[in-house]
């Protein structure tokens, strides 16, 4: 047998091949974890300033999309004074703490610029102005609940912007294309003129020539409609399930008048639900021109205004069997009334509408930052359009131009006429200047008015008198009450305003704002609610018109 170490060939190759390989075992130095080959790792991508949209943006890591993100701290408050404390009208005080948060995105394509702007805003308010009674009833904020917060202390979370602009396409949650001035130089925001800076919409804009653009915005329609003015009726137990003024959660009734006595007087009347739907979209055209001197705007808008028809089973009849009871019509009878007065179902539209023009100039020979604002506004069905007693609110049919004042306005959009059954709508417009003047560039002011006037269909009135035996104290009485009755007055307002801010370094503001609000009605007096004496049946007191005044202070931190 052979031997494996031993001669020949082939050992001696074997012999060679152990031999090298000890060798290198000796010489070569030992393998390290570092010489091992491995992954290059990737380079880190530091963020880089966007130059494109101007300062604050800058890139995101990783994409061509560029970033600014901005926001606000605000802290407020304010006091109005209260001539009237009886049940809730004795809060003079009022507080806030806001924060906001601002995204805007932007990436350029070949069609241009494509953006993306998030703003989310959350308060905490106390106080009868500042707890928003309109934010709450459009569903954007929440009350508390106690026994002392319920109606003064309230919080929100909104989305106030969230919009994507691209190619003249704007849609998405942003400011109404109708608004010009939207109270830019104020802290309350008090003056007459459309404000809405959140709505649901999809627009258009075509820019052409130099300086010029015209929009066509399709609006949602919910937050532009102020309820109609429905009287309650004064036997619930005979009428549709529904009483008290507005009760927008299923129904709010309000009378027409079918038949009457040989007398004159009421005895058939049948109940229409005045809760507006959504029917179709706002509709809101605007052409605006922008140059170095200022700024011009042309807005219109188109608004349904709707009843829902007739409430089942609703019809009631003074004249039964059983004296100073009512009970049902009869079917035939009341189909028969109704087709007399060409009302088969009830259900009505009619189209309101406004106008508004706006300027804005801008002044620096007088000092730099200088500028005035001039608008105005009418309309026909709209009044959330012309921005009538925004001080006191929207998206509410009667509301008192401040808390414990001695009479209320109607501030519907439209009220059904109780004898024709026809819808009526409401007439107003309203008149703004405001103007900002730099003392020095740490000091400025503005100094603003606004006058407003809201009137309703002649007659209309009186055919609520008529009817007031049927449906009530929320109609204008007979006899010589109805001179001083405030159910659907024509009526007015008037406020002014100054403001002191200072500004010690950049994007801060300390501020202090002095405003005048005065109401009454066109023609006559009031009677005054919070005095209720009557002699020989008649309000022993009456007003003419009703003057206050509100203070508001606030720091303000941007970045």
């Amino acid at each position: 047998m052979p031997n494996p170490n031993g001669g020949g060939r082939m050992g001696r190759i074997a012999k060679s091949l152990l031999s090298g390989t000890a060798l290198l075992a000796v010489v070569a130095p030992p393998a390290r974890a570092a010489d091992l080959p491995v992954k290059q790792a990737v380079p880190i991508e530091y963020v880089r300033v966007c130059t494109a949209y101007g300062a604050g943006f800058f890139y995101i890591p990783g994409t061509d999309t560029c970033l600014r993100v901005s926001g606000r701290a605000r802290f407020e408050a304010g006091y109005i004074p209260v001539q009237n404390r009886n049940n809730s009208g004795g809060d003079l005080s009022q507080y806030r703490g806001l924060m906001r948060m601002n995204f805007d995105a932007r990436t350029q394509t070949g069609y241009g610029s494509l953006r993306a702007f998030l703003r989310v805003e959350a308060a905490s308010r106390t106080g009868v102005f500042m707890a928003s009674g309109t934010q709450q009833r459009i569903g954007n904020a929440f009350p508390a609940v106690g026994q002392d917060q319920l109606g003064r202390v309230q919080n929100f979370i909104v989305t106030d912007k969230a919009f994507v602009q691209f190619a003249g396409l704007t849609a998405g949650r942003a400011s109404s294309f109708f608004d010009f001035y939207a109270h830019d130089y104020e802290l309350i925001g008090s003056t007459a003129g459309s404000d809405v800076p959140s709505t649901n919409l999809l627009a258009f804009t075509k820019t052409f020539g130099e300086g010029w653009s015209a929009t066509l915005s399709m609006e949602d329609p919910n937050f532009r409609k102020n309820p109609f003015y429905a009287a309650s009726f004064s036997a619930p137990a005979t009428g549709p399930g529904q009483s008290g003024v507005n009760n927008v959660f299923n129904t709010a009734p309000s009378p027409v008048i079918l038949g009457t006595n040989a007398d004159g007087t009421a005895n058939t009347v049948v109940f229409v639900d005045t809760v507006q739907r959504s029917r179709m979209p706002d509709f809101v055209g605007a052409l605006r021109y922008d140059a170095p001197w200022g700024s011009a705007q042309l807005s219109a808008a188109v608004k349904d205004v709707n009843i829902g028809g007739f409430i089942a089973n609703s019809a009631v009849s003074t004249l039964t069997p059983v004296a100073g009871a009512a009970g049902p019509v009869g079917p035939g009878t009341a189909a028969a009334l109704l087709a007399a007065r060409n009302l088969r179902s009830g259900a009505q539209t009619e189209y309101g509408w406004a106008v508004q023009g706006g300027l804005k100039l801008n002044m620096p020979w007088i000092a730099p930052g200088d500028g005035l604002y001039l608008q105005g506004a009418y309309g026909e069905g709209a009044l959330i359009y012309t921005g009538f007693s925004i001080f006191t609110g929207t998206y509410a049919s009667q509301l008192t131009p401040v808390q414990g004042a001695p009479f209320a306005h109607v501030l519907a959009d439209a009220v059904v006429n109780p004898l024709t059954g026809r819808i009526d709508l409401s007439k107003s417009f309203t008149a703004t200047a405001s103007f900002l003047h730099y003392w020095t560039p740490e000091w400025r002011s503005a100094f603003f008015g606004s006058y407003g006037e809201v009137s309703f269909p002649r007659g209309t009135r009186e055919a609520f008198s008529l009817v007031n035996n049927l449906v009530g104290t929320s109609a204008p009485p007979t006899g010589a009450g109805f001179a001083v009755s405030p159910i659907l007055r024509d009526n007015y307002q008037i406020i002014a305003g100054t403001s002191l801010i200072w500004s010690p370094v950049k994007d801060l503001d300390i501020g202090i704002e002095g405003t005048y609000i005065g109401t009454g009605p066109l023609s006559g007096r009031i009677t005054d609610s919070t005095r209720p004496v009557t002699v020989n049946g008649l309000p022993a007191f009456t007003e003419k018109r009703y003057d206050t005044t509100q203070i508001r202070m606030r720091v303000q931190r941007d970045f």
